[in-house]
């Protein structure tokens, strides 16, 4: 039962890919309809999908995407033009595929009412654009067998005679997990039957060992069937997907080479005079056109030497074509170049394995146990003096940072697919608003952990539908302003400082400063008098029920979206800036940590407390002479090779209890191109740091991020170190400002 659900689960998540990669392909398609990739793309997932579904038995989802794959299929003969209607229309038709697969990965055996008839509604719009069969030209029916995949590679399919048999030859040996992983053999040649008609089936129990070696979960079942269809060789093996990879399997056409019956009896298990029996008794060859061939394969062998791998059996047979003027010499390096990407292609699928994300949870769990463990060991080693036991340990160490990195690399995944997600909410959102907009991404290949990029999914389309609704103009105020009619909204990721920053920028009208003020104003949050800083003004709207909307609308309005943003954003230690210009556009940067698991961390000390600052945002360390003490007790920046660099002495942050000693540290930390330096009392040195979140009491502590375990078992908070670095920088900016207005010639 288990093993059928996740079966299931694992096509669901492959769908899913499926979908998103049509969904993609029809935005494509809306902006180039000449894109035959883009069409084929579409085509393929449809297709995939209805074909992997059959196989389950999910009927629904089969007679649905059949009817999308018919008016594709139209679209690729050219009968059938595309708009921006039929792409809607089929967007629809992915958003309803959605819905079945929801239902299924839910164990609903059957579509509810609201959902079928939402189903068939579309599917009667499809209808609209189907093309009557017997009003297909003769041309038509031309294109329409062109674009049809070969079906067989070019020189797979040539050389001796063929035989008469007019149908398919399938030759299948399932493979011992077949039954493991939960597939029923049976139900692939049920779906088989679906699509074609099953002359004759043989059913092999050769490779069977006896009852006592016979092991009951294990399938040794083959079976040699001759199929009659009108389906091209793609669908076929499609039926069979997904026990592809555990299975042989060879599907020769109607009219084959005798030549290729040979090669199949030589490649299967069974004796040939075995095969060749079942293969004449089946109606697949005559007994005179076994002999001959076989005959022919011997000779061929003896006399040209004939390579054993198929690349070395295909050259060698097209050089003898190509002398014998059968085909051209292009149309043999084509063949061969196709055929050395298709094994290319299938290397690099089986290079990929599907792990279940609970189970890479459950390992970055048990690394990080590991890594508190290894620093109490390092410590007890560090304690005790001897030299070979701390050597050893050390060695330890290292081998656990490499299992640590390469644990967490397991997690990272590029932020394209979330970037791609927004390009149909950027076309859908934009027609509701009546407004032309263009989607620009950037940093695709960006790595983040794949928990950061669940949470960051709900922000963004917070952020993209707000710069949509209050950023982006209509064409013809654009038009007036001197813009182009089209907007521009940018997506962009990129890794500094061991963050990830992601940039959410428009050319809109930008963030009206007063408007906001007065808003603000009104609503209490601010005093008349108080004095603010662009930055403090623009962060305002992300205050709880702040709106600058003049009427609420089904996309904003309610003050509720920026206030989500903030939480979400610091939830995962992160941080949100905002910088605009009027009439020019806004841009919100995200700034987060690239995981909430483990990393490398710089141990201080400040009185009897220990703090971890994060590695990544540490620039160099330096000791607080005796002359800087004394010149930064009046001031909060000191002068570091001829910049100012804004200090906080982490003693009064944290109202530390005690005097300082009388040796001090700065360590320089920088952040989004900002630096700032960290009082403390003492540098202990790095640590494989081990995350773990704060508690509810202490979710708001300013300056703090998380806290870690030591070897000693004690506790040691995170630093939060874009919050200091902003705290830094404003102390530093308030204390020039006041001197400025009480003392210019001090400055």
């Amino acid at each position: 039962m288990k093993q059928a659900q996740a079966v299931i689960q694992n096509f669901a998540a492959e769908s899913r890919a499926l979908l998103s990669a049509m969904e993609d392909a029809l935005l494509l398609l809306e902006k180039t309809p000449d894109a035959p990739d883009a069409l084929n793309a579409v085509f393929r997932a449809a297709h995939t999908i209805k074909g992997t579904a059959g196989i389950f038995g999910f009927d629904d989802m089969v007679a649905f995407t059949h009817v999308m794959e018919n008016i594709l299929d139209d679209i690729r003969a050219g009968e059938v033009s595309v708009d921006s209607t039929l792409i809607a229309l089929f967007l629809s038709c992915g958003d309803h595929c959605w819905a079945l697969l929801d239902r299924i990965q839910a164990g609903e055996t059957e579509t509810d009412a609201a959902l079928r008839f939402a189903g068939q509604t579309l599917i009667e719009q499809l209808a609209a654009y189907s093309v009557p069969v017997l009003e297909m030209s003769p041309n038509t029916a031309v294109r329409a067998m062109e674009d049809q995949p070969a079906l067989e590679p070019e020189l797979e399919n040539i050389g001796g005679d063929a035989v008469s048999s007019d149908t398919w030859h399938i030759s299948l040996r399932f493979g011992k997990d077949v039954l493991r992983n939960g597939m029923e053999p049976l139900s692939f040649i049920r779906y088989l039957g679906t699509i074609g008609d099953i002359k004759a089936m043989v059913t092999l129990f050769d490779a069977m060992p006896g009852a006592d070696e016979m092991d009951a979960e294990s399938c040794y079942l083959g079976v040699e069937i001759d199929f009659s269809s009108s389906a091209d060789k793609e669908t076929i093996e499609n039926v069979f997907e997904f026990v592809h990879d555990d299975c042989t399997i060879c599907i020769l056409p109607p009219h084959s080479k005798i030549l290729d019956y040979v090669r199949l009896i030589d490649s299967l298990p069974e004796g040939k005079n075995r095969l060749g029996e079942l293969l004449v008794s089946g109606g697949a060859l005559t007994q005179r056109e076994l002999e001959d061939g076989l005959r022919l394969q011997q000779s061929f062998d003896e006399q040209n030497n004939t390579p054993t791998t198929d690349e070395g059996h295909a050259h060698k047979l097209g050089e003898i074509l190509v002398e014998q003027g059968v085909v051209q010499t292009e149309l043999i390096h084509a063949a061969l170049d196709k055929q050395r990407v298709i094994k290319e292609h299938r290397a690099q699928e089986n290079s990929f394995i599907r792990v279940r994300a609970d189970k890479l949870d459950e390992l970055i769990t048990l690394v990080g146990e590991l890594v508190i463990a290894e620093a109490g060991t390092r410590l007890l080693a560090q304690r005790s003096g001897n030299g070979d036991l701390i050597e050893s340990t050390l060695s330890a160490e290292t081998l656990v940072e490499q299992i640590r990195d390469s644990a967490l690399k397991l997690r990272m995944l590029p932020i394209g697919e979330t970037f791609s997600r927004f390009n149909r909410v950027v076309r859908d959102l934009g027609q509701e608003l009546g407004k032309q907009v263009e989607l620009v991404l950037s940093g695709m290949e960006t790595e983040l952990d794949k928990s950061m990029i669940e949470k960051i999914s709900d922000p963004l389309m917070h952020l993209v539908r707000n710069a949509l609704d209050h950023g982006i103009e209509s064409p013809q105020v654009r038009q007036q302003n001197g813009k182009a009619a089209t907007g521009k909204i940018y997506l962009n990721a990129y890794h500094d400082s061991g963050n990830i920053v992601i940039e959410v920028d428009d050319d809109g009208a930008g963030l009206n400063r007063q408007k906001i003020l007065n808003r603000a104003i009104e609503r209490g949050f601010i005093k008349a008098d108080q004095e603010l800083s662009d930055q403090e003004i623009y962060k305002l709207i992300m205050e709880p029920g702040f709106s600058t909307a003049d009427a609420v609308t089904n996309v904003s309005g309610r003050g509720m979206g920026m206030d989500v943003v903030k939480r979400n954003i610091e939830d995962l230690r992160g941080s949100v800036t905002i910088d605009s210009a009027e009439g020019a556009g806004t841009t919100v940067v995200i700034r987060m940590p690239l995981t909430l698991a483990i990393i490398d961390g710089f141990m201080v000390g400040v009185g009897h407390a220990t703090y971890v600052v994060p590695l990544d945002t540490v620039v160099e360390c330096m000791e607080l002479s005796a002359e800087d003490r004394a010149a930064i007790r009046n001031r909060s920046y000191l002068n570091l090779r001829d910049q100012v660099l804004p200090l906080l002495r982490l003693r009064d942050v944290f109202d530390t209890s005690g005097e300082a000693g009388r040796r001090e540290n700065i360590v320089v930390v920088q952040c989004a191109g900002q630096q700032a330096g960290l009082v403390v009392d003492s540098l202990l040195g790095e640590f494989q740091t081990v995350i773990k979140p704060l508690g509810i009491l202490f979710e708001m502590l300013v300056g703090i991020s998380g806290s870690t375990i030591l070897g000693s078992g004690e506790v040691a908070l995170i630093l939060d170190v874009p919050s200091l670095v902003q705290q830094a920088s404003t102390r530093e900016m308030q204390q020039v400002t006041y001197k400025q207005a009480n003392n210019p010639a001090a400055i």
